[in-house]
């Protein structure tokens, strides 16, 4: 069986994650044992102290076991800490020495959502890919540059490290482990008896792009609101370096760095974004959509859309928009 230990951080912490995880793993052994095969998991929830409130006040969750009692476990999972980052780290650092020890004596080690944090701070991320909920992304970039943030993906796998994506993903990496632990049989029937998605990759549909403003480059500010108030235009970065008496050179590099997007894939997502409000709003075709945020060739927007989505523009209409379906 797999040790799996669902720790129970002090603090305001995401009891979907705690007592859904616990949940899943546990009724896939029930699922098994209708089977007539093992149960592959053991499943326990680890914490610093027998009871942690939750400092919202609304919720206990009592510890099966403390971190001491844990000699070794295949599968550590970290929730979501919804507290300030450096608090949520702070209160709970004394989970990161027994983390890192576990990772080295041969665990797994998964966060959820904005546990990215959490887990970040262990060091184990370093050089390596993290999902976590796309709102957080770029706080995520500033406070831990070593580790490759992917805003898109729904959950990432290296060396033994998982993350997941934003909120309820953390059941589409459930479901995956479940598939490298239990096999895929076990993981389709998972996904049927709780209703989920199985094989999702990307959160891409989910992003709402408001532009990376959390920096302190007032000529970046200004080419990010000339473009947003002129994203039908074809702007060029030469144009836009002049309005801003700058060279092109110079632009690049410091709105690179500001926004983690070249000039051009600003516009891009901006333009983007435009359609996708359009497509989810209005009864417009996809070719007036097109037109109306700039663009002229029919296969270029599908394909920018789909590459920035995840799904063409009928997909998105068809997904979002019930009036025009309802037609």
């Amino acid at each position: 069986m797999k040790h799996i230990s669902i720790l129970v951080p002090r603090g305001h912490t995401s009891v979907v994650n705690i007592g859904g995880t616990h949940q899943i793993f546990n009724q896939v052994n029930g699922i098994l044992s209708q089977q007539d095969k093992k149960p592959v998991f053991d499943v326990h929830l680890v914490g610093l102290e027998k009871e942690t409130r939750q400092s919202t006040g609304l919720f206990a969750v009592n510890a099966d076991c403390l971190i001491d009692d844990v000699g070794k476990t295949d599968l550590i999972v970290i929730p979501a800490i919804h507290d300030d980052p450096r608090k949520g780290i702070e209160q709970n650092r004394d989970f990161i020495p027994w983390v890192v020890n576990q990772y080295k004596a041969g665990a797994e080690v998964a966060s959820l959502c904005v546990g990215a944090f959490f887990l970040a701070a262990t060091g184990l991320l370093n050089g390596k890919q993290c999902a976590t909920h796309w709102m957080h992304a770029d706080s995520f970039r500033k406070m831990y540059p070593e580790v490759d943030m992917v805003d898109e993906k729904i959950m990432t796998e290296e060396d033994g490290i998982y993350t997941s994506g934003g909120a309820y993903a953390f059941t589409n990496l459930l479901l995956h482990i479940i598939e490298k632990y239990a096999g895929r049989e076990a993981a389709i029937l998972a996904s049927k008896a709780f209703s989920l998605d199985i094989d999702r990759t990307t959160q891409s549909a989910f992003i709402i792009f408001e532009g990376q403003k959390d920096h302190n480059d007032n000529k970046v500010i200004k080419a990010q609101k000339y473009i947003e108030d002129h994203y039908q235009d074809d702007i060029r970065v030469s144009q836009l370096a002049e309005e801003l008496a700058m060279s092109r050179r110079t632009l690049e590099r410091r709105f690179k760095k500001a926004t983690h997007n070249t000039v051009t894939e600003y516009k891009q997502r901006v333009k983007v974004e435009a359609a996708k409000k359009d497509l989810e709003a209005t009864r417009k075709n996809i070719s007036e959509v097109m037109y109306d945020v700039g663009y002229s060739d029919t296969k270029s927007f599908r394909n920018l859309f789909r590459r920035i989505t995840g799904l063409t523009p009928v997909e998105y209409r068809d997904k979002y928009n019930k009036e025009v379906v309802a037609v």
